[in-house]
């Protein structure tokens, strides 16, 4: 390892964190459920979560109203996306194990808000196994949410964008890494992944598997707080997806963001920094990239019913990194996103994120950047949310 400060962190603040991945000195809220519980050596875990208060049965109209939660209409005013784009782009979703209602319950998703059908008959939607093939499915492995978030928050934000879902045999490293190799192959411009694990020794194995010029590679930051960086993310060719709280405000974007009190960042100690990244402290990658919405208290509509009631409101950065990869679809040129590079150079398309922070009890940076939003890039927002398509096309 290079770096002996970074390295007597790391063994710190694993120490400290020996339980449940939040447990930071950070507790989750109450109200608050994490789908998948800490990752096992060897293995990541899902950023998806879901609210415990709020669900609205299932159908296409739970209640007379749309669900609660954030849909379509809101995330496309909050970003100020176009509602067109996207032909031609296929995103693919890597998730571990099957989810054997992700097809019919996407269709309820899409049918409430009135976004046209993404189906195995027309060609839309697709759902493989981890060698590609369409059976047999691994067995269920508790990320039915995760995969039903992942599905929603593309089809929130590029609905003309087809969708593959691979489905990995198991939570390791490996075969998430070999899950997206297999989405690269099957012809995906844009993948996804909403997992992530702590950086450690031998994680730079599986770097390759997340590298394919010419497609963007997307994932989620974590959902723990300012602290050791999660893979895939901290690999310097993955763009790495952070979180903001979305409210509603009385200005003229008519929004506000602050940064996500849970979103993850962090200084790699064991990935180089890229030689488009440039802030001042971290002598390795920096994470995060970019950002969207990520809190659940501010969370997005989903509709889930294998294991969840049907609409449910969802958050973490599951959420945030479908969004982005899905825009990167939306404008039209995945090929500009083989690393974050592009987004750097055009940050005065993005909105610059200066509010709140992602320190915790255990690891507090005592206000600088890396875990406290401020002008310009920070840790926990990295160069801000989308204003429109002018930072992706």
């Amino acid at each position: 390892m290079r770096f002996a400060l970074l390295s007597a962190l790391v063994v710190a603040f694993a120490a400290a964190i020996a339980g449940p991945a939040n447990a930071a000195g950070k507790p989750i809220p109450a109200d608050v459920h994490d789908v998948c519980g800490p990752a096992a050596p060897g293995t990541v875990r899902c950023f998806a979560q879901l609210r415990t208060d709020v669900h609205g049965g299932a159908g296409p109209r739970a209640r007379t109203a749309l669900p609660q939660g954030y849909g379509p209409a809101d995330l496309r005013s909050a970003y100020r996306l176009p509602d067109a784009g996207g032909d031609g782009q296929t995103v693919a979703i890597v998730d571990a194990g099957d989810n054997p209602n992700a097809e019919a319950d996407l269709a309820v998703y899409r049918a409430a808000y009135g976004l046209p059908p993404c189906t195995t008959g027309n060609g839309c939607f697709r759902k493989v196994n981890q060698a590609g093939e369409a059976s047999p499915l691994p067995t269920d492995l508790g990320w039915g949410s995760e995969i039903a978030l992942d599905l929603d928050m593309v089809s929130a934000v590029c609905s003309a964008c087809h969708i593959l879902l691979v489905e990995a045999d198991s939570p390791s490293v490996a075969d998430m890494a070999a899950a997206v190799d297999t989405a690269a192959a099957l012809g995906a411009t844009v993948i996804s992944n909403s997992y992530g694990a702590s950086e450690s020794n031998g994680m730079q194995a599986y770097a390759t598997s997340y590298r394919h010029p010419g497609i963007a590679v997307v994932a989620s930051s974590g959902d723990s707080g300012y602290g050791i960086p999660n893979v895939p993310a901290a690999y310097d060719n993955v763009i790495a997806v952070g979180g903001t709280t979305l409210t509603a405000a009385n200005t003229e974007r008519g929004w506000a963001e602050a940064a996500w009190a849970y979103a993850g960042s962090g200084c790699s100690a064991w990935v180089d920094k890229p030689a488009w990244q440039q802030d001042a402290n971290c002598p390795g990658r920096m994470v995060a990239d970019v950002a969207a919405v990520a809190d659940p208290r501010t969370g997005v509509a989903v509709y889930h019913t294998y294991d969840a009631p049907g609409w449910v409101v969802a958050g973490g950065t599951s959420a945030s990194a479908p969004l982005i990869a899905g825009i990167i679809a939306l404008a039209g040129d995945p090929a500009r996103f083989s690393d974050a590079s592009y987004l750097y150079s055009h940050a005065s398309g993005l909105n610059d994120v200066t509010d709140g922070s992602n320190s915790t009890p255990v690891m507090d940076c005592g206000g600088d950047y890396q875990c406290t939003a401020v002008t310009g890039y920070d840790g926990p927002t990295g160069v801000g949310t989308p204003n429109g398509l002018a930072a992706f096309e």
